[in-house]
């Protein structure tokens, strides 16, 4: 059920990254942060409702700092990754940032976790997938892709760092530390969008795209939670990597709606990632 659920969050911020990458064409991407962000944290307390003091029955001290932490990672992950991918090359950049599903694998390593040998295959298996099927491509652009490679790395650690933080805080009261997330990286992110709303750029948020902003939202969220809930009951060095082979799916969702092509690489590399996953999910 862990693995199901880590794999169900990777299709889910798979499909949120599309998304996010598609309605970014037209608008600002603190915008679409901004705005979904707000829109998901609205969505979250009316789901938890009454329930809430109920989650977080556990001491505030053994999930705040956590949730606190993720929002912050959260945030500034994203803002790296947006300015990388505007700045560089997709295919580069963001196997470089889903990378950060090994930080995870290596504290918990260093935290004692044991996975079998086969997962610990898996995982492996499942990177190499990962950077496979984003189909990174640095011929001819090695010397341009410098400022946007560093901040895919940024991302990548920020990443790591968040379902760490994400993690620890869910094995005391998942519905608290999922709120606590959502509102410190909302804060975040609207501070940031209210900063810059008089710089240049594609136009304005209109009611229109509030559907897609909230499906976009709604689809994080629900990604979050199924991370949050796989980390209880399985090793977090396992569950971050199957949680994090969601460029396969962006990758998948391109080629569909956009008509992307596959390389060869990227083809062999979503092939990969499926065998990884089935690996790391077994023990």
């Amino acid at each position: 059920m862990s693995a199901a659920l880590a794999l169900l969050a990777s299709a889910l911020w798979g499909t949120s990254d599309f998304l996010g990458g598609t309605v970014s064409r037209r608008l600002r991407a603190v915008q679409v942060l901004a705005v979904s962000q707000v829109l998901s944290c609205a969505v979250l307390l009316a789901v938890l409702g009454g329930s809430l003091g109920a989650g977080a029955g556990a001491p505030v001290a053994s999930w705040l700092g956590w949730s606190l932490l993720a929002g912050v990672t959260w945030a500034g992950a994203m803002a790296a990754l947006y300015t990388a991918l505007a700045r560089g090359t997709m295919g580069v950049v963001a196997p470089i940032a889903a990378g950060g599903a090994v930080l995870p694998v290596l504290l918990g390593l260093a935290a004692g976790e044991r996975p079998a040998p086969v997962q610990l295959a898996g995982v492996a298996i499942a990177i190499a997938g990962v950077v496979a099927s984003a189909g990174p491509d640095l011929r001819g652009g090695a010397g341009r892709q410098g400022a946007a490679v560093a901040l895919a790395l940024l991302a990548a650690v920020l990443f790591g760092v968040e379902i760490w933080a994400l993690a620890r805080g869910s094995a005391s009261s998942v519905p608290a530390t999922l709120l606590g997330m959502r509102v410190t990286s909302a804060a975040l992110v609207v501070a940031a969008a209210l900063a810059r709303r008089g710089a240049q750029g594609p136009g304005r948020v209109q009611p229109r795209d509030l559907p897609l902003l909230l499906a976009l939202g709604v689809l994080d969220l629900a990604a979050t939670a199924a991370y949050a809930l796989a980390s209880r009951s399985a090793l977090v060095s396992v569950v971050a990597v199957l949680a994090s082979l969601y460029p396969a799916v962006t990758v998948l969702l391109a080629r569909q709606v956009h008509g992307e092509r596959l390389s060869r690489v990227q083809a062999a590399g979503v092939v990969v990632v499926l065998v990884g996953a089935v690996c790391a999910g077994l023990g």
